[in-house]
């Protein structure tokens, strides 16, 4: 299964459902915190090619988005398939 990594920050009601759906199908995940750190803020920004807001969800190398996109890849039937290594 590839890794899955979540930028997170502070009181953020689509981080809570994003790692709620994820804890759901039982997937681990790397949650980063970036409400008090510049650098991994930076880095996410980076990755994300500027996206501001969080969460920020990444499936191996893959760019997911946030709740919205990873909440439509579970409904269309394609989270799992993008999960598999």
């Amino acid at each position: 299964m590839k890794k899955v990594v979540i930028y997170t920050g502070p009181i953020c009601n689509y981080c809570s459902a994003a790692k709620h759906l994820l804890s759901k199908k039982k997937i681990r995940y790397e949650e980063i915190d970036i409400g008090n750190d510049v650098e991994k803020r930076n880095e996410m920004l980076r990755k994300s090619n500027g996206a501001k807001t969080v969460p920020q969800i990444f499936i191996g190398e893959n760019h997911v988005g946030g709740y919205v996109e990873l909440k439509a890849l579970e409904n269309k039937g394609e989270l799992d398939t993008l999960l598999k290594d």
